[in-house]
């Protein structure tokens, strides 16, 4: 056993949580998982890059001929939601059945479903076929849990729909209904370059394809881009510079640099509702 392993056997503590994206991270290095991202136009190619940098090996295929292939050969699935124009949903209803056959886990990224009602239909549609992972943003979780993005609300929203709820904001957090973690990673100019979260919930599956613990393998995702955005951002000169610098950082990130530079709080259910 790997010591960042057994580190992280008890993650009860914010000390012991810091030390999942390591553990996560020495094993997609070492098995180099295959993710097959049905994603949006604007955000294959960066999201392609990511996955690389971090050691993870990219597909991108939309075509129902060959999809379905593409999928039952890969260790995950993202669908993100978008540019959801007709050849992207059929490719996502032959993908995610499957990975239902396949017992592959996915990860959906329900991107802009607080701008119309038929996406956000649709999405929760998604969430019933049981990802394991849906990565959001605030609006977005706001508008399929139908209230605001609190702790507690997120804890609920993961339990009741038995997922991961990967909810990204100035301060991270992923919940399963019985843990929470707060994630304070990242920089500012991750909004400013196009395809950032799609990229995430695409490296939220990679970690999905060697750690079976799907809490773990969406904190060890945020950890490992927040980090990389922060070291990248103290070298930027602005968006440009970063979105090459953060691929750079992901490529160099090892172990010792994560667990230096993560910061994450660790809270179980019932030390949530006393805080709440």
């Amino acid at each position: 056993m790997h010591n960042s392993d057994a580190a992280v056997r008890d993650a009860s503590s914010p000390v012991n949580a810091a030390h999942i994206a390591a553990a996560v991270l020495e094993r997609l290095r070492m098995r180099a998982p295959r993710v097959h991202c049905v994603t949006n136009a604007v955000a294959q190619n960066f999201t392609a890059n990511v996955l690389l940098a971090a050691g993870a090996v990219p597909s991108m295929t939309l075509s129902g001929e060959e999809i379905g292939a593409f999928v039952a050969r890969s260790d995950a699935l993202l669908v993100n939601l978008g540019t959801f124009d007709r050849e992207r949903r059929e490719a996502t209803g032959i993908a995610v059945d499957t990975a239902a056959r396949n017992g592959l886990p996915w990860v959906l990224d329900p991107v802009f479903v607080d701008r119309s009602a038929q996406r956000a239909n649709y999405a929760r549609d998604l969430i019933f076929l049981a990802p394991k992972v849906v990565r959001l943003n605030h609006a977005e979780f706001a508008t399929l849990a139908a209230c605001e993005p609190t702790r507690t609300a997120a804890g609920a929203y993961a339990r009741d729909c038995k997922i991961i709820v990967g909810l990204s904001g100035e301060t991270d957090l992923v919940a399963d209904g019985e843990r929470v973690a707060l994630i304070d990673n990242g920089h500012p100019l991750m909004a400013k370059v196009t395809a950032m979260g799609c990229a995430a919930s695409a490296l939220i599956g990679a970690c999905l394809g060697v750690e079976p613990d799907a809490w773990r393998a969406t904190v060890a995702g945020l950890v490992m881009i927040g980090v990389a955005g922060e070291l990248a951002a103290a070298k930027a000169q602005g968006p440009g510079s970063f979105a090459v610098g953060i691929l750079d950082e992901l490529h160099n990130l090892d172990g010792q640099r994560l667990i230096a530079h993560a910061h994450v709080k660790f809270y179980r259910t019932e030390v949530e509702k006393a805080i709440s």
